[in-house]
């Protein structure tokens, strides 16, 4: 897993020489997602999204945009004619799977009654999805500061503090959030939440380890995710990590 910070701009960052904004002041990026376009500019747009989430995948973040034009067979005006700069284009990618991996979560909330049961499947499912692989960087951010201690404990959620009562309450999931994400980043917030809520039932179920947080859970996700050039051998090393993982992440009768 090759997760890279990156600046996270706007996506409507100004574009750069030669390339116009659209109607109302939006940016090409912008224009990506509203303005109808023509059947050879519809398939040569799906060839850099695909492009970009293997690249991204493989190599992360930090790859040049001339990989992305190069794996998607097309030159690299193309790409930025697209996506005026490459942050334009790390967050389309980046809130797309945060948005398949929260719609996952869901999923498995309200289809899988048993607690460790709902959050085995949501693993299971994120990682051979392999969305885990482009998770965007201040998603995993959150666990770096809690293990290093930079958010204030009273934004702790419960079972971070000492002599606190293990339920985990809504007001200080959201003080969390608000210490440690950017205000326009409501996928990554509502991604935190639905898989806190996971972690919460199996927990409160017996079947999670206690000091089991959040952030380990993504970290499961991203790192049982290896990007390896046989697909069979993928799904293999994937299975099998994840396995390993799990048995990890469940609590032991003492």
């Amino acid at each position: 897993m090759h997760i890279q910070d990156t600046q996270w701009t706007s996506a409507s960052a100004v574009a750069p020489a030669g390339v116009s904004g659209g109607a109302n002041g939006r940016s090409a990026g912008d224009n990506s997602r509203s303005t109808p376009l023509r059947v050879d500019a519809q398939r040569n747009l799906e060839h850099v999204l695909r492009a970009a989430r293997e690249v991204f995948g493989e190599l992360g973040y930090g790859a040049p945009m001339e990989d992305v034009a190069r794996r998607a067979r097309v030159g690299v005006g193309t790409v930025y004619r697209r996506f005026p700069s490459k942050d334009v284009l790390v967050r389309r990618i980046a809130e797309e799977e945060t948005s398949r991996l929260t719609d996952q979560a869901r999923t498995a909330l309200g289809q899988e009654d048993e607690p460790w049961s709902a959050l085995s499947r949501f693993l299971r499912t994120s990682v051979a999805s392999g969305a885990g692989r482009l998770l965007p960087p201040q998603v995993l951010r959150v666990g770096v500061e809690e293990r290093a201690g930079l958010v204030p404990d009273e934004a702790r959620v419960p079972e971070q503090r000492s002599g606190a009562p293990e339920l985990r309450l809504v007001e200080q999931r959201s003080a969390l959030l608000d210490e440690t994400l950017p205000a326009d980043d409501a996928g990554a917030a509502a991604l935190l939440e639905v898989v806190g809520r996971l972690v919460d039932r199996a927990r409160e179920a017996g079947e999670l380890r206690p000091d089991v947080t959040v952030s380990d859970v993504l970290l499961v996700i991203a790192t049982a995710a290896p990007s390896l050039p046989d697909a069979a051998q993928q799904a293999a090393a994937s299975t099998r990590l994840l396995d390993i993982l799990l048995e990890g992440l469940r609590s032991r009768p003492v």
